[in-house]
């Protein structure tokens, strides 16, 4: 009897101890789903909106089409064929990816040679050079859109893909730089030695060894900088102009619902289908992003 009893006191306290730690992580569980819940619920009103009928949406609240589901007239696919069959808008997406693409690949190029010249190449001026790069970060975009503008007027680059190009690379450069090099920087000395000790030049240790490590911050910069080429509406509209031929997915879609932005049923579809390929690439880069961002904390 005095075993047994043993036994149970002793697997009573093996339960508390399990379910101690359970315990405690509840609040931060709760907490957690609370969090996640107000984030998605925005994104699940809009998705919502998108399938209604155009006349419900300015009567009732997104939440009343859940509650009446089954009834007639609530549901329809008119919204995203309007936005499919609008203008050019099949070019406007190819435009998207010819904007994007380039405006991602060029800053994140440059900036990796940069980063690592300012981590691990002594020059004269590199501290000045760096802190005017840091100064750069808190510079508005919107003041520097009209002496840039001028500058294409006068060089032809108005309304061209290079000209965007060019400004989305100049925006960007900064935080790229200023990102790598916090990731850079802090790479093991003894990696360098080694290679330098190997024979190998500045250039090769770059290629062989910083380029390969580097490889989060660099994928976790791609995301951000394409979700930003991606959805942006005010430099496309700066800097392409509003010609049908070279528009990107935005500026279709603004002109689409118009200078108001009426057309909401217009504008949730279209943002829907706006958020694909941005979905598609976080998707696809997902581990290199979460990488990027925990990179610096083990070190």
């Amino acid at each position: 009897m005095a075993v047994s009893t043993k036994a149970v006191a002793g697997s009573s306290s093996k339960s508390r101890f399990w379910r101690a730690p359970m315990l405690e992580s509840l609040p931060l569980r709760i907490s957690v789903l609370v969090i996640c819940f107000l984030w998605t619920l925005p994104t699940a009103g809009l998705l919502v909106t998108s399938f209604r009928n155009p006349e419900l949406i300015t009567k009732t609240g997104w939440w009343t089409a859940l509650v009446n589901a089954f009834q007639p007239g609530q549901w329809t696919l008119n919204n995203y064929i309007n936005v499919l069959s609008g203008d050019n808008m099949a070019t406007a997406f190819l435009n998207s990816l010819i904007v994007t693409i380039p405006s991602t690949v060029i800053p994140i190029t440059i900036a990796a040679f940069a980063a690592y010249a300012f981590a691990w190449i002594p020059f004269r001026g590199r501290g000045i050079l760096f802190i005017i790069v840091v100064a750069l970060l808190v510079v508005p975009i919107q003041m520097a859109l009209i002496p840039i503008l001028k500058i294409y007027s006068g060089a032809s680059l108005y309304g061209t893909f290079v000209g965007i190009w060019l400004a989305h690379t100049a925006f960007g450069l900064p935080l790229a730089i200023f990102l790598l090099y916090n990731f850079m920087s802090q790479l093991p000395r003894d990696l360098f030695e080694s290679a330098a000790i190997d024979g190998a030049s500045a250039f090769q240790t770059f290629v062989r060894l910083v380029l390969p490590l580097s490889l989060p911050a660099l994928g976790a910069f791609a995301i951000f900088q394409f979700l930003w080429v991606w959805n942006d509406l005010l430099v496309a509209l700066v800097f392409l102009g509003p010609g049908k031929d070279v528009q990107v997915m935005p500026t279709a879609l603004y002109n689409m619902i118009g200078p108001r932005g009426g057309a909401w049923h217009l504008l949730t579809a279209g943002a829907f289908l706006t958020m694909i390929v941005p979905l598609g690439v976080f998707l696809a880069l997902q581990r290199f992003f979460v990488r990027g961002i925990l990179a610096g904390s083990v070190k």
